[in-house]
């Protein structure tokens, strides 16, 4: 990891404000509108509550995209990063930057989850951060050795891959195709093969097998990175083809959710096209409004987190946002507030992010991995 004086100059302004609106969900909004239901029982309240809740396991909230979309706009950035470095430096040093890269990234994941602080037997292999690590790694990987052609079919292959083996391989006990909780293969694999501390006691949301199929979710944000890279079309063509690939995933991924469910816990395969789909069309109204109308005058609190999307997520696990904000207006001010009190501190915990992010690109200092 390196400390960078610059930003580059090549950046999408629409596709760091769309990282940063996914982080800025992840940072302290989810938590806010949370709070604010418990202060308002308005119907709009308890409709953001609801999707910016997890759903249990099968079906689709907002709340179920915000990390696969992450994971998409980590292969749109592969296209940018890599082509340029292929061109300037060549494919070996490129694939030298791309593993050490997913290295530091899956180590800070292992830092992010408590690292050696309770044992060896308490470190989590397999985590969000992880996840985007080996995401990135397979990917780059994809895109550095195929064409167009060779792409769409390590999509289709994973994709398909994984739908066979989740619906044919047996689980000893249950029987094949058998997709609920702790009965299918995902699950089955994570309690015989994944060692040391699992996230839901003997499987992972992020375990071994439903690795493979966020594999796609990256390799679809790759094909939006080639859509925006293109040098002819304009911005509005660019926007419809990612709208239009947004929602044929979405066509084919409902299609497929009714034999093949969508359940973000063992990333389904209709959840890759769902949420891929999602992806797509959310990248098509960013990219169409900043760079293509030039209206980004609202987004940029959202570009300072898109640019720095690792060190606020850091921060808001090591810097205990919600003490500071408790010593500005926690105690009688809190209080006087009733049930808004809570809400108040919440706000306070945005705005400090949002403070440290702004001081950050002031000072044009970019945490990259």
């Amino acid at each position: 990891m390196n400390t960078e004086s610059h930003a580059s100059p090549q950046r999408l302004t629409s596709l760091d404000a769309l990282r940063g609106f996914d982080m800025f969900w992840i940072v302290g909004a989810e938590e806010f509108v949370h709070a604010l239901s418990g202060a308002s029982k308005a119907s709009w309240v308890t409709f953001l509550t609801e999707q910016l809740s997890h759903k249990k396991w099968e079906g689709l909230a907002f709340y179920d995209c915000i990390f696969p979309l992450f994971v998409f706009l980590a292969g749109v950035s592969i296209v940018f990063s890599l082509n340029r470095s292929m061109a300037q430096k060549g494919r070996a040093t490129t694939l030298r930057k791309v593993f050490i890269r997913s290295l530091i990234l899956y180590l800070i994941g292992i830092y992010y989850y408590g690292g050696f602080s309770e044992g060896v037997e308490k470190i989590r292999l397999l985590g969000v951060l992880q996840r985007i690590a080996l995401c990135y790694l397979f990917a780059a990987l994809i895109f550095c050795f195929t064409d167009l052609k060779g792409r769409l079919v390590a999509l289709v292959a994973i994709l398909g891959g994984y739908w066979a083996m989740m619906t044919f391989i047996p689980v000893p006990g249950v029987g094949a195709g058998n997709f609920e909780v702790g009965k299918n293969l995902a699950n089955y694999v994570d309690k015989m093969y994944l060692p040391l501390f699992k996230w839901n006691g003997d499987h992972d949301p992020e375990g071994l097998l439903s690795t493979l199929p966020a594999i796609g979710s990256c390799l679809l944000g790759v094909f939006a990175g080639m859509i925006l890279q293109a040098s002819n079309p304009s911005h509005s063509k660019k926007a419809l083809q990612l709208a239009g690939c947004g929602l044929i995933c979405l066509a084919l991924g409902y299609a497929w959710s009714m034999q093949f469910p969508i359940i973000k816990k063992i990333w389904t395969s209709s959840f890759v096209l769902v949420a891929g789909g999602y992806s797509f069309l959310l990248l098509a109204l960013f990219y169409y409004v900043i760079d293509g109308l030039g209206f980004h005058h609202w987004c940029w609190p959202f570009v300072w987190i898109g640019m720095n999307p690792i060190t606020i997520y850091l921060a808001h696990k090591f810097l205990r946002f919600d003490n500071l904000a408790n010593r500005l207006v926690g105690g009688p001010i809190k209080g006087a507030l009733g049930n808004y009190g809570e809400v108040l501190v919440l706000a306070v915990v945005l705005a400090m992010s949002f403070g440290l992010v702004w001081f950050l690109h002031r000072r044009k200092i970019y945490l990259r991995v």
